[in-house]
């Protein structure tokens, strides 16, 4: 669905958007602070009423200066209201307190993306994650995730599960409808997906490929669940093209995986996911493509996510087209046999077989 074909904003919109844009950065950390010292949740517990600004600088741990100039702030941004004496929470006060999805994203790009996001021109001009020496002197964040801060490791992993776990119940009737025995489960994060699998199959046995920091963290989960004797644990790095995986497979499962990487990595990825199959077997791809969203704000939060693994995650990836994405499956062996949109949040399932 292109969202994107015509500027409908008239002059003076596009000139107010405009400022928007030059101030987004004071804007975002406004309403972080509006959330997180509590002036968001006192406006919400005074509707309808609202409150006076004596009243709001009750039992707030910030001067009246520092009360004041958020809340001057906030009327700007489209928070807060006023008559002049009272103050109310608008609806996008409302979301940005109370909506998961927003709380998500809000916090991954407080604590993974933000400092980061300084040197975006340079890792645009050098390929490289130039914003990741932010949180840590890896390569890659993938390399890192085991080793984030508790909070940034919350953050990382909230905004990664939210967008696919949901998405688990709805393509199970997709995945298994060929009765696969062995599936292979690339990049299964902390198993997630395994776990989903084991308790919809009680034959299935899964080979989960990944990095050895994010397997410790799967294995003592599914360990956990009692699922210890059906899985299998394949520790590589996909980035070397030299690193095969395990072969005679009925299935392999990749959940936001292949976003992570470049065009000519995901082919040697595909490449190798093609001798890993069994010759009647199939991939199932599950990725947010922005141009099959519904909404144009679904497309943006995705293509903004790509900037995000421009500057932090590896330097050379993004949330692709879905159609850019085909032509690199065919290049790999394979052929799309059917892609299901409208899954979770903002999901397609990408099925694939050999062409």
């Amino acid at each position: 669905m292109n969202h994107f074909g015509e500027d409908k904003l008239s002059a003076l919109q596009s000139i107010e958007q405009a400022q928007r844009i030059a101030y987004a950065p004071i804007i975002f950390q406004a309403a972080i602070a509006m959330r997180d010292f509590g002036l968001m949740a006192k406006l919400d517990a005074a509707e309808p009423l609202g409150l006076t600004m004596d009243e709001l600088c009750q039992d707030i741990p910030l001067s009246r200066y520092g009360v004041r100039v958020l809340i001057e702030a906030s009327l700007g941004i489209g928070i807060v209201t006023t008559d002049d004496v009272r103050y109310k929470l608008t609806k996008t006060g409302h979301y940005l307190l109370h909506d998961e999805m927003t709380r998500v994203n809000m916090d991954f790009v407080q604590d993974i993306c933000y400092q980061g996001m300084f040197t975006l021109k340079e890792s645009i001009q050098t390929g490289k994650p130039t914003g990741l020496k932010s949180l840590g002197t890896w390569n890659t964040v993938y390399e890192g995730l085991a080793h984030l801060p508790p909070q940034e490791q919350k953050s990382w992993f909230s905004f990664d599960h939210y967008y696919s776990s949901d998405s688990f119940p709805i393509v199970l009737p997709h995945v298994f409808k060929n009765q696969p025995a062995k599936l292979l489960d690339i990049g299964g994060n902390t198993g997630k997906w395994a776990l989903t699998c084991f308790n919809h199959d009680p034959n299935i046995e899964i080979t989960i490929a990944d990095l050895p920091g994010q397997l410790n963290m799967a294995e003592a989960n599914i360990k956990a669940a009692g699922f210890a004797e059906r899985i299998t644990l394949f520790p590589t790095n996909l980035l070397d093209p030299n690193k095969e995986l395990p072969s005679g497979f009925d299935a392999v499962w990749m959940s936001q995986f292949l976003d992570c990487f470049s065009e000519d990595e995901i082919v040697s990825i595909l490449q190798r996911c093609h001798r890993a199959l069994n010759e009647n077997g199939r991939i199932f791809i599950l990725e947010p493509f922005w141009d099959r969203q519904k909404f144009a704000i679904s497309a943006f939060c995705l293509q903004m996510t790509s900037l995000y693994f421009t500057n932090i995650a590896n330097g050379n990836s993004q949330m692709y087209d879905s159609r850019l994405f085909a032509g690199l499956v065919e290049k790999a062996g394979f052929k799309v046999t059917e892609c299901v949109d409208r899954i979770g949040v903002s999901h397609s399932l990408m099925i694939c077989e050999k062409a």
